[in-house]
């Protein structure tokens, strides 16, 4: 078991803003606001919760949700932002008969589809509890109850992390939906219709934010593991000014390049020397991660986060055992248009599994159609299984896993940091650029020949070779121009069996049509 921040706590004081209030809504009882925000071990509790709530799907482990009227295992945060990012790209595709699932990959989903509202429902549900700790926290409250100089710097430190989880969600939700509901602890709780913020307006607060707090946080792997450092702030930032231009119409690579520097220049991080051991059990371990979503075997059991990507990856002729596991759920696949992104034969990223696979997919619904992705395991770098394996089951082949999802890696960085130099950003050199490129494809393969250039589309086909079902490559490729338009095509895309264009709506998810009609202050802009 990891040492971690996974301490939970029953709390009253938690409501939703309207912005999810058409959602039932499990009710966190056992104490009142008064007494759990009364010690620094009640403030930690709640901050325990916080984090918490990107990988489990309620205050205890298991089959409970915050999130009422939905299967379980779909209402976990970390499942559902990993699907609307995968599954509507050539990286994944997952064909599971839930209705609305299959859409994702159709790219013909609706602002009526259960996911959306799902992932929708979850990032403001961390919003909700940000605001409400950041409510409690203020130098008032903290004076009038009564705690002391040195209580209120723990707090002050808690607080900053916190800013910095509101912040991640908040991107979250600009990155999916554009323009959605704005509302912070200044507003209170109650009944409360929010305001709808324009993409420009979100982008502005989070990058203040993050800038207002970035020198507060714990040097890089200062804080405790799994908790927001320093290099955490930059690593969001980095990709924020990366994607700038998509979110208001004015790039921001110089300021890209200045985080990546940052990161770099800390000189605390490095490339694991073994790729696949920064997706293992013990990748708690390795130098590589900057900011993880942190999975433990006992305390995170459940259907979502890790345990749904370890899980849901093995089927057909793959066995369990090698990966750690009890029981495959038979689930995800990949296209044959991202199978061809790797051209080095010898590349070991190359994590796919083709026996008994077709790498052309005629059923969608059919697992053995398309080949399968062996990168996520429960299998420690050292060969052996982690603890799940020895009995502690919840029961449907469910079990805790002990692989932390690698939110922000440096591998990520070394490529933002390229990228953003080709794209004409200030402060870096096209001779580290270069470096970095090289850096990482050394680590791929043993024999690779150090280029000497290289474009946006190599750093593009780059990203999708390193970094697939980490969860970018929906982001990734609207910021190339590639997500909806016919230059490029994947199978099924548009609901057509080779692929085809689609929309440029769907560049974006439409805000769920329960909010628009619960919130009179909101309206479709993107969709």
């Amino acid at each position: 078991m990891k040492k971690n921040l996974l301490v939970f706590v029953c709390c009253s004081s938690f409501f939703l803003s309207s912005c999810i209030k058409d959602l039932d809504k499990s009710p966190i009882v056992g104490n009142t606001s008064d007494k759990v925000y009364s010690s620094i071990e009640g403030y930690k509790q709640v901050l325990a919760k916080i984090y918490s709530g990107f990988a489990l799907t309620g205050i205890q482990r298991g089959d409970q949700s915050d999130i009422l009227g939905v299967d379980v295992g779909f209402s976990d945060y970390l499942r559902q932002y990993w699907s609307l990012q995968e599954l509507s790209t050539d990286e994944a595709v997952l064909g599971w008969n839930d209705i609305g699932l299959t859409d994702l990959h159709y790219m013909n989903w609706t602002s009526d589809n259960n996911f959306l509202k799902i992932a929708y429902s979850r990032i403001y549900l961390q919003v909700a509890y940000c605001n409400e700790f950041l409510n409690q926290s203020t130098p008032a409250q903290l004076n009038q109850k009564g705690f002391s100089e040195a209580q209120k710097t723990i707090i002050n430190g808690y607080r900053n992390e916190v800013r910095f989880l509101r912040a991640l969600s908040y991107w979250h939700g600009l990155d999916l939906f554009g323009s959605i509901p704005f509302i912070t602890e200044q507003q209170g709780v109650g009944n409360y219709f929010p305001p709808q913020a324009s993409k420009k307006e979100l982008y502005d607060f989070v990058v203040k934010e993050l800038q207002e707090i970035e020198n507060t946080l714990p040097a890089p792997k200062q804080n405790q593991y799994g908790r927001a450092d320093k290099a955490a702030a930059w690593a969001l930032l980095t990709h924020i000014f990366i994607n700038a231009e998509v979110y208001t119409g004015t790039a921001a690579n110089t300021e890209c390049v200045t985080y990546c520097n940052k990161i770099i220049a800390a000189n605390t991080y490095a490339l694991d020397p073994v790729y696949e051991n920064v997706f293992k059990a013990d990748n708690d371990k390795s130098l590589e991660i900057i900011f993880p979503i942190v999975f433990d075997a006992v305390n995170t059991q459940g259907f979502g986060g890790m345990v749904f990507l370890v899980h849901a990856q093995v089927g057909g002729t793959m066995k369990p055992v090698d990966f750690g596991i009890k029981t495959a759920w038979a689930g995800m696949r990949t296209t044959k248009q991202f199978v061809n992104q790797f051209k080095t034969p010898d590349d070991k990223r190359k994590l796919i599994h083709t026996d008994g696979q077709s790498i052309n997919i005629n059923d969608i619904t059919a697992f053995t159609d398309g080949y399968a992705i062996k990168k996520f395991s429960n299998k420690y770098s050292t060969g052996y299984s982690s603890v799940n394996t020895t009995g502690v089951d919840m029961g449907g082949g469910s079990v805790g896993v002990d692989t932390d999802f690698p939110m922000f890696r440096l591998a990520d960085i070394y490529l933002l940091y390229a990228e953003a130099v080709l794209r004409g950003g200030q402060g870096g050199t096209m001779t580290l650029a270069l470096e970095y490129f090289n850096k990482i494809n050394k680590r791929a393969s043993p024999n690779w020949v150090d280029v000497t250039s290289f474009s946006l589309d190599d750093i593009l086909a780059e990203r999708a070779r390193e970094l697939f079902w980490e969860a970018h490559r929906r982001t990734d490729l609207r910021r190339f121009k590639k997500l909806t338009t016919g230059d490029y095509v994947w199978a099924w895309k548009g609901k057509v069996a080779a692929g085809t264009a689609v929309d440029d709506k769907y560049n974006w998810y439409p805000i769920p049509s329960s909010d628009i009609a619960a919130n009179p202050n909101l309206k479709q802009t993107n969709y």
